[in-house]
Parts: C-alpha cells; sequence; structure tokens
C-alpha cells in the first residue's frame, strides 16, 4: 500500500466515526488553540509596551541617586535648578524631565476618586506620549508660576463629573494631610487606553501638577530620578558621564548618581516579556501532551476493534509496514486536522482578547508552523505504540477474533 492509498485509507476511516474522531481531536484544539492565542496576546503586548519607549525613542538617559548605606542627604536629591544647568552645559541634551509622585484622592464636592498625582515639569510629554482629549498639558509658565492647575486623565473626568467638562473647575486634592485646590485645565488619555475605559471604576485615576507645588501638595517631594534626552544615542556614554560629573559638581558629593542608557531597559523589559510568554505558553502546551495521549487511548481502542479486518489484510498480502503506515497516517491526520481547527480558534480568540484589552495579537508564520509541527509530532509519536502493536498483530490470530 503506498502512502496515498494510506492517505485515503486513513480519512475514510476518521469520516466514518466523526464524532469520535471530533472528540479525540478536542484535546488538541485545546492545546493548539491555547498556545496560540497566549503567545500571540504576548508578542502583542510586547511589542505595545515596547512601541511606548520607542515612541518617546530609546534616546534617553535616565539619571538615579544611588542610595548606599542610607546616606542619601536631602540636598542630593534633584531640583529644576539640576534640569536647567544640564540643558544649559551639556549641548547634547535636547530635554530634561523631572518627575515625582504619590498616592491621594481627587474630590469635588460630592464625588472622590482614587489618584495618582504626579509633579512634572513642561517636558514630561517629551518622554510619555500623552494625548489630550480637552484642554492642555503642564507648560513651562505654570511651572515657572507655580499655578495651582492641574490635569486630569479621562478616568479620573468621567468619575468626578461624568459628561460635563471638567475644564475651568475646581478639584481637591488630598494627600495625607495636605489638602489642596486646582483648577482643571486638561483631560487626557487614559495611559491604559481601552482598558481603562473598560475598568475604569475599579481602577485609579492620574493627576499631572506642576511640579513646583509639590511640596504642598505631595508628601514625598523628592526627585530621585530625572531622565535626560539626547540627540545622538552614540554618545550616550559620553553624555551620560558629564552628567553625573555636573550633578556631583552641583551638589558638591561623589558617587551618588547613577546614569543608565534607556535602551537597556527596554532589552530588559523585552526579555522580561519573552521568558513569561514562553514559560505561560509551555504551561499552556501541556494540553497537548494530554491531547496526544487521548489519541493514543483512541487508536488502541480502533486496532483492537478492526483486529479482525487488519487479520484480513494481512492474509491477503499486507505487509506489517502497510498496516503500521495506515494507523500512523490515521493518527497523523486526527492531530493534522485538530491543528488547522486550534490554529484557527487561536487566531480567533487572539484577536477577540486583543481587542477587549486593546492589544493587538502579534500573529506570526513561525508560530503558525510551529503549531503544525507539533500537531504532527504528537500525531506520529502517539500514534506510533497502537501503529506498531497493529503491524505486529498474528494474521492466523486476528482472523480468529471476534
Amino acid at each position: 500500500m503506498n502512502i496515498k492509498e494510506s492517505f485515503k485509507s486513513a480519512l475514510q476511516s476518521v469520516m466514518a466515526n466523526k464524532m469520535r474522531s471530533f472528540l479525540t481531536m478536542l484535546g488538541i484544539i485545546i492545546g493548539i488553540s491555547s498556545v496560540i492565542t497566549i503567545v500571540s496576546i504576548g508578542e502583542g503586548g510586547k511589542e505595545a509596551i515596547t512601541g511606548q519607549f520607542e515612541s518617546i525613542g530609546t534616546n534617553v538617559v535616565n539619571v538615579s541617586v544611588k542610595a548606599r548605606n542610607n546616606d542619601v542627604q536631602a540636598r542630593d536629591y534633584f531640583t529644576l535648578k539640576d534640569a536647567e544647568l544640564i540643558k544649559e552645559k551639556i549641548p547634547e541634551v535636547t530635554s530634561v524631565t523631572l518627575a515625582n509622585g504619590d498616592f491621594g484622592y481627587l474630590k469635588t464636592e460630592s464625588k472622590s476618586k482614587e489618584a495618582e498625582i504626579d509633579g512634572v515639569n513642561e517636558s514630561y510629554t517629551k518622554l510619555v506620549k500623552t494625548d489630550m482629549l480637552e484642554g492642555r498639558f503642564i507648560n513651562e509658565r505654570d511651572v515657572q508660576t507655580q499655578r495651582n492647575v492641574i490635569v486630569i486623565d479621562e478616568i479620573a473626568a468621567k468619575k468626578l463629573f461624568g459628561s460635563e467638562s471638567p475644564l475651568g473647575q475646581k478639584v481637591k486634592v488630598n494627600v495625607g494631610s495636605n489638602n489642596v485646590s486646582l483648577m482643571v485645565i486638561g483631560v487626557s488619555e487614559s495611559a491604559s487606553g481601552s482598558m481603562g475605559a473598560m475598568f475604569g471604576d475599579n481602577m485609579p485615576g492620574v493627576g499631572f501638577i506642576p511640579i513646583t507645588i509639590s511640596d504642598k501638595v505631595l508628601t514625598r517631594t523628592d526627585i530621585g530620578m530625572m531622565s535626560v534626552m539626547i540627540d545622538d544615542m552614540d554618545k550616550a556614554s559620553e553624555v551620560a558621564s558629564k552628567i553625573v560629573r555636573l550633578l556631583e559638581k552641583a551638589h558638591r558629593n561623589e558617587g551618588k548618581y547613577a546614569a543608565e542608557e534607556g535602551f537597556k531597559q527596554l532589552e530588559m523589559i523585552d526579555n522580561v516579556l519573552r521568558t513569561f510568554t514562553l514559560v505561560i505558553g509551555a504551561i499552556a502546551g501541556i494540553s497537548l501532551v494530554v491531547g496526544g495521549i487521548g489519541v493514543m487511548n483512541i487508536m488502541l481502542v480502533s486496532v483492537t476493534e478492526r483486529t479482525r479486518e487488519i487479520g484480513i489484510r494481512k492474509a491477503l498480502g499486507a505487509k506489517d509496514k502497510d498496516i503500521m503506515l495506515q494507523f500512523l497516517t490515521e493518527s497523523l491526520i486526527i492531530c493534522l486536522i485538530g491543528g488547522a481547527i486550534g490554529m484557527t480558534l487561536g487566531i480567533s480568540l487572539g484577536f477577540v482578547v486583543g481587542s477587549l484589552i486593546g492589544v493587538s495579537p502579534g500573529i506570526s508564520l513561525q508560530t503558525i508552523l510551529i503549531s503544525f509541527g507539533f500537531s504532527s509530532a504528537v500525531g506520529i509519536f502517539f500514534g506510533l505504540y497502537p501503529a506498531s502493536k497493529a503491524a505486529k498483530l498474528d494474521p492466523i490470530e486476528a482472523l480468529r477474533y471476534e
């Protein structure tokens, strides 16, 4: 019997027992669809997160205060003057972003919303993409004149003001014992995207204030990190050293600052996400093994049911390899059909789940090929024993089987 005849015979056997064949495929379908869904969402999430970093470019040097044995003093932390000094003295620098934050509440007369309150300078939007839905963001004049203004995100705006525009209205910012009234000048899009819109009631809002009023609004006002954008990343190491030396001179200290290129953090995040996706995908892949065991079990039942048929074929001249090829082909067909259904289901689920959480799934040809390859491997591996058992049946005993 050639491969074409084996394939035709195996397909007829599968179609003759549709329900049993489908139930046998179910483990393969669930396994393949789970793996593809998880991997595609993982890849899409990785691209979305790295895209956030790449949207600001990787031309960022992050400068932080190093705490060694708690020897950091108040005078070692960064100030607005440090940002101005760095821009003035280092020509490669295009902007410097300072930020600090705390958790508290945004309140109107009748409503309250938990929120993260961030003190920022006007360069924040150059570092982090911030889409405005209404009004404007914090500008240089707000920072320099220490204006009592705030930009809230859409989650906070919806909770506090409903469908009414919050622009020009007052909100009280309560952080610890501080309680300050600020005017809303803008509404920004939520950083969590569509997920924020769906689960906004259960997620904290965000408020941005001029960093120069942080001391009267926030309880934690020390600035321990700044992000410096430069025009040429090839000079990142040189610029980082210049920044550290300039800060040490300005603050009259030594060994308390560290500067690191932004792309190093991007690589670290990329590695963590890749590892996480692989681990979760591998866990989902366990169901493929379970599905393979189900295939082997059904094939063993099929061998038992068709013992007399095998005996007749052997009596008519079929060789051991012909019998083995037929049952192995049948196992392979079951797994390939299950793999195709699982792949289609996995891709569909990837898009459905992705649309719910605001992530575009990353479906790659490599993932599809691996899925089909794995389906084939499962079919061959778990079909080998039943096929071998069928091939080794004694034709005399098989003909006597009832």
